[in-house]
Formats: C-alpha cells, sequence, structure tokens
C-alpha cells in the first residue's frame, strides 16, 4: 500500500471517529464522501435527461433497443386539436444499420407529454430521463414484436 493511500485511510478513519454525532442528537445529513474530502460539491450529471444531453453533448443520444439495434431518438410534437392537451409530444426512434451508414427503419412512442403550446410539450418531453427514454424505445420494440406475432 502506497503512502498516500495510508494516510488518506487513516485519515478517514479519523474524520469518521470524531464527526459522528451525538446519539442525542438525532437524525442528521448524510456524510458526503466527496465534500468531505476535496471541499467540493459533487456536480450533478447535466446530461441525464435528453435535453441536459443534447446540449452537452451537441447530438441526440443512441441507444441499443432490446432487439439489439442501434437507435437514435428525437422529439416530435403535434397539435391534438383539443382543449385539455392541445399538444402532445412522442418520441421517435430511428433504427440505423450496424454500420451507421443508413436509417433502416424507426419506431414511435405513445404521448410522453403534453402541453399548451408547442414549446410547452417539447420541453416536458425533453426533461424525460435517458432512463425513461430507453424504456419508452424498449415498449415501441416489444409492441412492434407484438404486432408481427399477429400478422403470422
Amino acid at each position: 500500500m502506497s503512502e498516500e493511500n495510508g494516510n488518506l485511510y487513516e485519515r478517514l478513519e479519523r474524520d469518521a471517529l470524531f464527526s459522528m454525532p451525538d446519539e442525542d442528537a438525532g437524525m442528521e445529513e448524510e456524510l458526503d464522501v466527496v465534500r468531505a474530502l476535496t471541499g467540493e460539491e459533487e456536480a450533478a450529471a447535466s446530461d441525464l435527461t435528453l435535453g441536459g444531453y443534447i446540449d452537452k453533448h451537441d447530438r441526440v443520444p443512441a441507444f441499443e433497443g432490446s432487439d439489439g439495434q442501434p437507435y437514435t431518438v428525437d422529439i416530435e410534437v403535434e397539435a391534438t386539436g383539443g382543449t385539455e392537451q392541445p399538444w402532445v409530444a412522442f418520441l421517435v426512434f430511428l433504427r440505423w444499420a450496424a454500420t451507421g451508414a443508413g436509417i433502416m427503419g424507426h419506431l414511435e412512442s405513445g404521448d410522453v407529454a403534453s402541453g399548451d403550446t408547442e414549446e410547452t410539450a417539447r420541453q416536458a418531453a425533453n426533461e424525460l430521463t435517458l432512463y425513461e427514454i430507453r424504456s419508452e424505445l424498449d415498449a415501441a420494440i416489444e409492441r412492434r414484436r407484438e404486432l408481427e406475432r399477429d400478422d403470422q
């Protein structure tokens, strides 16, 4: 073990012993190891949402679907003609060739957001996490599989 690691372990142990709350103090804030060691706040990931990812990377995210195929995602917004939800947003997943040389097809999600204006519906869809986007992709793949089974 290097001397630097040994010092780090000793410091962590010492800090843990001397920063323990009194039993009467009740529940304290959870220890933030990064802040305790460096004095800095851990930066929040800015690219966990669709809009955040696009802003940070200047491109749409790519996913491997549950079918093993590569997909990218985009948001489409359309008017509903209704008064309660005049605009809805849905996701369009473009399926790419394995080489990335061309688009082989596409899938669509159901409505994932709504708004009073086209922009508010789009913004609400941009706030979806990449985990939610991936879940929508896998649901769209499953719907396609069910349709293909029904056609046989």
